[in-house]
């Protein structure tokens, strides 16, 4: 049987296919998801210098990341995605800390931080969110002021003294996102060397970070504009990690104090409602 020349002239040509997608299109396509020139520079700036102070003191990126990264993409897509990058990028400094650190008090503060965090988010939703505000900033402050003055407490605290503190400080991570205040100033306060305290925090923070990581997944925090802020940032963070760490190992042990003395009293002061209309 002979086919019919124009039939086959009248049959559709079937174009060749198509090449999937290759990593630069999907590289590209990632980064539409994040801001521009010259908001990008500011964020990556923010990154590094969080991560300096994060692998110097142990604790106070969030500090200083959260309010530049909040004013140039989402606010959840900066807390998620600081989120993930600060617990991946400082594995390395979390194996040496949980080593060093002094289990006696970290796993009854952790414990009980992590306990009390849904009570701090239940005050949120039914209290008067300014009167908290201002309650928290004036505490923090307080604390910090008798610190730099030279208050400390001897000796080894007791379990239901790390339990309080633990609890105080899930109750502030519920409430306004700064668990970190009451135990800095805990352990700097006591006569533990910077290295201790500094192990002491690291480990605290990627522990409680575990819970902060589940909440966040159960809301549909984790978006293409998060994937996006991570695949930039990882290689920055990094960079100020180790930098950060580099400087904390050429000080002196007698400068920690002073510098998460000073990062507390940033993080109080620019929390006091009276600076929003400058800061927020």
């Amino acid at each position: 049987m002979q086919t019919d020349p124009a039939r086959l002239s009248e049959r559709p040509i079937s174009s060749p296919s198509r090449p999937g997608p290759t990593m630069q299109d999907l590289a590209a396509s990632l980064l539409q998801h994040l801001p521009q020139a010259p908001d990008l520079w500011l964020l990556a700036a923010a990154i590094v210098i969080a991560a300096m102070v994060r692998g110097f003191a142990g604790f106070g990126a969030a500090m200083i990341f959260m309010p530049v990264a909040s004013t140039v993409i989402e606010p959840a897509a900066a807390a998620a995605g600081f989120l993930i990058l600060d617990w991946f990028v400082t594995v390395p400094m979390l194996l040496g800390a949980v080593r060093r650190c002094d289990w006696p008090t970290v796993a009854p503060v952790t414990l009980a931080a992590m306990l009390t965090v849904p009570v701090g988010a239940a005050m949120l939703a039914h209290a008067d969110v300014l009167a908290l505000r201002w309650s928290l900033s004036v505490i923090v402050l307080g604390a910090v002021s008798l610190l730099m003055l030279g208050w400390r407490y001897h000796g080894v605290p007791g379990r239901a003294t790390s339990l309080g503190v633990g609890a105080v400080a899930g109750v502030l991570s519920g409430v306004a996102q700064v668990s970190g205040p009451p135990v800095v100033v805990f352990w700097a306060a006591g006569p533990q060397p910077a290295a201790i305290i500094r192990a002491n925090l690291i480990t605290f923070f990627a522990i409680v970070s575990l819970a902060a990581f589940t909440a966040f997944l159960a809301n549909g925090f984790y978006t293409l504009q998060v994937l996006a802020l991570v695949m930039v940032a990882a290689p920055l963070y990094g960079l100020g990690i180790f930098l950060g760490a580099r400087l904390f190992g050429a000080a002196h042990q007698d400068a920690y104090r002073p510098v998460a003395f000073g990062i507390i009293l940033m993080s109080a002061l620019t929390s006091l409602p009276a600076l929003d209309g400058w800061l927020r």
